[in-house]
């Protein structure tokens, strides 16, 4: 599949039933314009990180994963491989990736995890994460633009947030990617795109909280070079979907939304 290709993944509806009484203390989110307006603020500040100039693009060769017949991807391309993992890393991110397509596709998943975290809310992380994961010539040109997303006082105020950040006062401030896939759809000797799927919670969780834990699915494409014997992105572009069918579950207290994060740790290695 080609970047930029537009598909229709609807025609189900999601169902949430949510516990009995109010989880959220009377604050309950809002209608469905509410919802679409959060999600809006997210998708800008992702789309606002994902405008960086990218270069040296490449072409499809041979190491791309696909059929006989070069239309889709063989079964094996999202196999485990049972290749050892890197040992290295970067602020807590992995780093030293093989050379190779599943290298780049190993990369590409554990950056969206960082890219991300709640951290890339806190300035002396993001200058961190983004220093480890793009180019640095991207990185370096894109930083200032960064901080002032993220920085924006009334985009912190839209999610909830204070205009340093950091979450109110008896709340937990969630935001996680969880990869549940990754493609190469070209790559070559220096440059590799790649397509990671995941599902991700965004929200606050507490007894006070307007915006609750929600999930959404999206997918990202990555353009990865290789540089610095490592492979670093150089521009991404996100979509929504694939996105499941979802079950008839009660939704959990904020209590246990709260506990639940602060016990379960992330993953940050992927394939």
């Amino acid at each position: 599949m080609s970047i930029g290709d537009e598909h229709d993944y609807g025609g189900g509806e999601t169902r949430t039933r949510l516990p009995e009484g109010d989880p959220y203390g009377g604050a309950r989110r809002g209608g469905r314009s509410s919802s679409r307006s959060l999600v809006t603020v997210v998708g800008v500040v992702v789309l606002l990180i994902a405008a960086i100039a990218f270069a040296n693009r490449g072409d499809d060769d041979s190491s791309s994963s696909k059929d006989v017949n070069g239309d889709k991807p063989v079964t094996s391309s999202t196999a485990a491989s049972g290749e050892r993992p890197v040992e290295s890393k970067a602020g807590g991110i992995p780093t030293g990736f093989a050379h190779s397509a599943q290298g780049a596709q190993s990369a590409a998943a554990n950056y969206s995890v960082a890219l991300g975290s709640a951290d890339m809310f806190d300035t002396a992380r993001r200058h961190q994460i983004v220093n480890t994961v793009y180019a640095s010539d991207v990185a370096s040109a894109r930083q200032t633009d960064l901080d002032n997303a993220y920085s924006s006082e009334k985009f912190l105020t839209n999610i909830g947030l204070s205009k340093d950040g950091s979450a109110p006062s008896g709340q937990t401030f969630v935001s996680r990617v969880i990869p549940v896939g990754t493609k190469v759809t070209s790559s070559n000797t220096g440059n590799a795109t790649v397509e990671v799927w995941y599902t991700s919670l965004f929200g606050l969780s507490g007894e006070a909280s307007t915006n609750p834990v929600s999930e959404s699915w999206y997918t990202t494409t990555y353009e990865m070079k290789w540089v610095d014997n490592d492979w670093k992105v150089t521009d991404f572009q996100q979509k929504d979907g694939p996105v499941p069918v979802g079950r008839d579950q009660k939704a959990s207290t904020a209590d246990d939304m709260a506990k639940a994060v602060e016990e379960y740790g992330g993953f940050t290695y992927a394939r």
